[in-house]
């Protein structure tokens, strides 16, 4: 079983919808964990983009990275720029440290609704893409 922890600034939209992919793809070979630099909570509109895709992730919580020092991660992901210039050292890794800048959603400023949903999405895919060739790359589920 391999480690993966999924940084993002307030662990409330990326880094939750890629936990949602890499424990979809991982299936019961890869152990994941998202936080962030901050803690937002999960944004509503996460939850309903992957509802959209049938993956569940209404369960989740928005956690902070202090949570997780002591767990030895074999990969360690970004899903913003943000995170990445503002990650906090993590002892004893020895992870692989993977960055992408994923564009953020919950940024779009819009009174439209379906115009939000569709940026949700186009996210959610882009995120799906990556997760899936990722954990094929290193074979790890699929």
């Amino acid at each position: 079983m391999k480690n993966i922890l999924i940084l993002c600034t307030g662990n409330s939209c990326r880094s939750q919808i890629a936990h949602g992919y890499f424990a979809h793809f991982g299936k019961q070979n890869l152990k994941v964990y998202s936080a962030g630099i901050e803690t937002h909570g999960v944004n509503p509109r996460a939850i309903a983009t992957m509802a959209d895709d049938g993956i569940d992730i209404s369960d989740h919580t928005s956690n902070h990275v202090d949570e997780y020092l002591h767990i030895p991660f074999d990969y360690i992901l970004t899903v913003c720029d943000h995170a990445q210039e503002n990650c906090p050292y993590i002892p004893n890794q020895t992870a692989l440290r993977i960055h992408h800048n994923f564009t953020d959603p919950s940024k779009l400023v819009s009174e439209n609704e379906e115009e939000i949903k569709a940026a949700f999405a186009a996210t959610r895919d882009e995120i799906k893409r990556f997760a899936h060739a990722f954990v094929e790359q290193h074979q790890i589920g699929v």
